[in-house]
């Protein structure tokens, strides 16, 4: 077998999970006998006059890893050129050139992106910055809005995160009779509230997809059996005439209707937290994936999670899959982006335990 030299790149937003993957593309490319860099502070590294990247070997990977949430690479650092400054200065051009001149000044066989949607998004819609490599992606998200796969590397870790936050609260809510409303991350994607709030009994579960009514949710709270309780918010909803976090808007709307309450915001140790059990087999079978797929001669792929496993999909068939919208941050870019299904079995579940979860699944 020829040796390979594979690079390893994350980009976008950190989570658990990432550490895990990067040790785990390690260790199986260590078995086939092949080389692997790691590039620093994801496109930041390939941006510098040399290419900034670390070489990594199975020697050096620490047991922990598998432990430790965000990335030994990096996802990237501020004031730096990437796809957002260089859309905005209309100099996108130019950098991708530069992107591409660097993947050949490193002379990698393959390249693995370790990515959001955003991230995979921009790969295939610049795929022949890639065209002298392989390419696979591994999808990694707390939000889970990446079409084509029923997990993310990073999510599980977050709603177990979200919880343990809201168990906390939990005890000073029954002391003081109030009610607790959480905001979660997941942009405009609800499955981190959807499974947060079924995971911590919550009264009412707010998410981008389903509209809900603010008086039918006021009247859901005040014929509770308790007096205080969770209401779980995705980041992502909207509240007709106002604008601003979700979670305040709907805080002065239950105060003004008498309902003691208080907002919480987890924020950003949704990202972080010990990395779940789940999250670290996750990363192993993504990571084993990535690597069977570069050792099969396989590019402009990415590796989906279905019916217990992985198995490749091709980012074409990725990018069809999902909604195209205008990337948030990116001008004249577009990103894929998956949602909660309307026949997602947790709606119906959330449904059959009192949860209020908007108007179209009123039982």
């Amino acid at each position: 077998m020829a040796v390979k030299k594979i690079g390893i790149m994350t980009t976008g937003g950190d989570c658990s999970g990432l550490n895990a993957a990067i040790a785990n593309i390690v260790r199986g490319a260590a078995t086939r006998g092949w080389r692997v860099v790691g590039i620093m502070d994801g496109t930041d590294g390939l941006t510098t006059a040399v290419p900034n990247v670390v070489e990594l070997n199975s020697c050096d990977m620490p047991t922990d890893m598998y432990r430790i949430a965000g990335s030994i690479l990096g996802n990237g650092r501020a004031g730096v050129m990437n796809f957002e400054h260089a859309a905005a200065t209309n100099k996108l051009k130019q950098f991708n050139e530069k992107l591409r001149d660097s993947i050949k000044k490193l002379k990698l066989d393959a390249l693995i992106l370790v990515g959001g949607n955003g991230s995979l998004s921009l790969a295939w819609s610049n795929r022949w910055i890639y065209s002298d490599v392989q390419l696979v992606c591994i999808p990694k998200t707390i939000d889970m809005d990446i079409p084509c796969t029923e997990r993310t590397i990073g999510f599980d870790t977050a709603v177990q995160q979200i919880v343990s936050y809201c168990d906390q609260l939990m005890l000073t809510a029954r002391s003081h009779h109030r009610w607790f409303i959480v905001q979660t991350m997941g942009r405009a994607c609800g499955q981190l509230a959807l499974h947060s709030g079924v995971a911590v009994g919550a009264r009412a579960i707010l998410i981008p997809e389903i509209k809900f009514d603010i008086n039918s949710l006021i009247s859901h709270i005040t014929s509770a059996s308790h007096d205080y309780g969770i209401i779980m918010v995705a980041e992502g909803v909207r509240v007709r005439g106002h604008s601003g976090a979700p979670a305040e808007i709907i805080s002065r709307k239950l105060s003004a209707a008498g309902i003691v309450n208080r907002t919480a915001f987890p924020g950003h140790i949704q990202r972080a937290g010990d990395t779940t059990i789940n999250d670290r087999i996750l990363s192993a079978q993504m990571a084993e994936c990535a690597i069977d797929a570069i050792e099969n001669n396989e590019t402009y792929v990415m590796t989906g999670y279905k019916n217990g496993c992985c198995q490749t999909i091709g980012l074409a068939d990725f990018y069809a899959a999902g909604r195209v919208v205008d990337d948030p941050n990116i001008t004249g870019m577009k990103t894929s982006n998956a949602y909660v299904a309307p026949d997602n079995p947790l709606l119906e579940i959330a449904n059959g335990m009192g949860i209020y979860i908007g108007e179209s699944k009123k039982r």
